[in-house]
């Protein structure tokens, strides 16, 4: 297992290989065509992040003592987002996951290139996945 540190690390490389803005947008459509696709069953109201301007839905299980995510999004640049997001955390222990810092985000500069709303669906986001790893660190426990 490649630790969550290590893919960080990765995507900030990646992420200084490009010029400009529109070239790293152009790359984060590419990684949302590469995301685990949430199973249709799980696309509900209940696994709708809040927060969100378009659509996402997530889902997790345990698997192994690791957390899965499984994502989609109504929207290209979300979909990235939350593409990225799951490379990050996605097969990881709950407690690394809770442990783990999202710096990385603003050493990329994705915060502060996204619109306001946009920018409080990343929030979201990152909440969500905290939230599922917390449930899933008290059933291991």
């Amino acid at each position: 297992m490649i630790s969550i540190e290590t893919i960080k690390s990765d995507i900030i490389s990646e992420f200084s290989l490009f010029e400009d803005w529109m070239e790293k947008y152009e790359y984060i459509i590419e990684l949302g065509k590469s995301i685990p696709l949430i199973d249709p069953k799980f696309k509900t109201d209940d696994n709708l992040i809040n927060g969100c301007q378009s659509k996402v839905w997530m889902h997790a299980e345990l698997k192994n003592n690791n957390v899965l995510f499984y994502a989609d999004s109504d929207a290209i640049i979300t979909k990235g987002i939350i593409a990225i997001l799951i490379r990050v955390f996605s097969n990881q222990n709950p407690k690394n996951i809770l442990e783990s810092d999202t710096k990385f985000i603003d050493e990329i500069g994705l915060k502060e290139h996204l619109s306001p709303t946009r920018a409080n669906g990343l929030v979201s986001m990152i909440k969500q996945i905290k939230i599922y790893a917390l449930a899933f660190k008290n059933k291991i426990n």
